[in-house]
């Protein structure tokens, strides 16, 4: 069974589609979807291995030329450097705008080559690819690409829609066990947004893995299709982002991405229920999930070192960081917290 969303934003519309096997299909959909006569995959050391012989297999196939470019995998790749090579290498191999790209692999994999269709001669199309829980339920879908700086995480992006979305699950038994895990942060994050019957079925273990991927990228896809750039409700969907940013970047990522995300969702309960935005059932509700799924939701990092990185947050607009806060499970608020209040925010989530 495959399942089909719809994502309708206003610079583009495409698919995502779910289920097992469609990666021997995957030249098949490219072909439906793009003119190119030649696609560049990009992936990553720990996924290509597993899935890149059968994907050129198949674009090969249905016709098309392939190249590929496997970068070492982890949040590093995400750099200027990395980018640099990537252009480089679609210019050597003589690209052009009617070419497209393969993103195959996780998150890093998917902003990267993401964000360089996005400026590559000004926009290629591309296909995302998504091989872990995160990028599945979360990052593959909205066309939010970036790389980051020295200075903090995702500083230099592009919103650029993909021509499509393929989620083979079939990958995600590959995963490993610690991958798996963060990848249900975000699924955590959003029950806690606005799904409380996905929220009770994740502490009951009654879920569905296709079934939950769905469900959250159906939700991702109704905030995109409203807010693309995120100016207005698309920054519900930072629930725990900011602080977990901050948290990941002084880690120099040696958290993933969804554990700090994990953490970052438990510092704004915390927050929040000490200024009687959210009841204590539901700030230790929502902590006990992640700890169930076992996710970390704590930091040794002080509040100084932490809004330090904070400071750095693209959130930051006029002064002010909007903060999703949580009021109960199923329901947050987008709350803009001027910049002197921050450290006493922080201070409150880390107690």
């Amino acid at each position: 069974m495959t399942r089909l969303v719809h994502v309708s934003a206003p610079s583009g519309s495409y698919e995502v589609k779910i289920g097992s096997g469609l990666l021997p299909a995957i030249g098949q959909e490219v072909r439906a979807v793009t003119k190119a006569q030649r696609c560049a995959v990009v992936s990553g050391t720990n996924v290509y291995p597993l899935y890149g012989d059968a994907v050129h297999s198949s674009l090969e196939c249905a016709g098309f030329e392939t190249v590929s470019l496997v970068f070492p995998a982890g949040e590093q790749t995400k750099c200027l450097e990395r980018y640099g090579e990537l252009l480089n290498f679609l210019t050597y191999n003589r690209f052009t705008r009617s070419d497209c790209v393969v993103a195959l692999g996780g998150g890093v994999t998917g902003d990267l080559a993401g964000f360089a269709a996005a400026t590559y001669q000004r926009g290629v199309p591309y296909v995302q690819v998504p091989t872990t829980l995160l990028a599945a339920v979360d990052s593959s879908v909205g066309g939010k690409t970036a790389i980051d700086l020295p200075a903090g995480k995702n500083q230099v992006g592009a919103f650029y829609q993909p021509s499509l979305v393929l989620c083979d699950t079939d990958t995600l038994q590959t995963l490993p066990e610690r991958e798996l895990r963060a990848g249900y942060a975000e699924v955590i994050k959003y029950a806690v947004l606005g799904d409380p019957a996905l929220f009770e079925a994740l502490k009951n273990r009654s879920v569905d893995l296709p079934a939950v991927i769905e469900t959250c990228v159906r939700r991702k896809a109704e905030i995109v299709a409203e807010d693309e750039r995120d100016t207005g409700k698309r920054r519900l969907l930072n629930l725990g982002h900011s602080f977990g940013h901050a948290v990941e970047s002084r880690s120099a990522y040696a958290l993933l991405h969804g554990e700090a995300v994990a953490v970052g969702t438990a510092m704004i309960c915390r927050a929040a229920q000490s200024r009687g935005l959210l009841s204590e059932a539901d700030r230790d509700a929502v902590i006990a999930l992640l700890r169930d799924y076992g996710l970390p939701t704590e930091t040794t990092y002080s509040a100084d070192e932490l809004l330090d990185t904070l400071r750095l947050d693209k959130k930051i607009s006029g002064g002010k960081l909007h903060l999703v806060v949580p009021r109960e499970i199923g329901r947050c608020d987008i709350l803009p917290v001027p910049e002197e209040e921050l450290r006493a925010w922080l201070e409150a989530g880390l107690r």
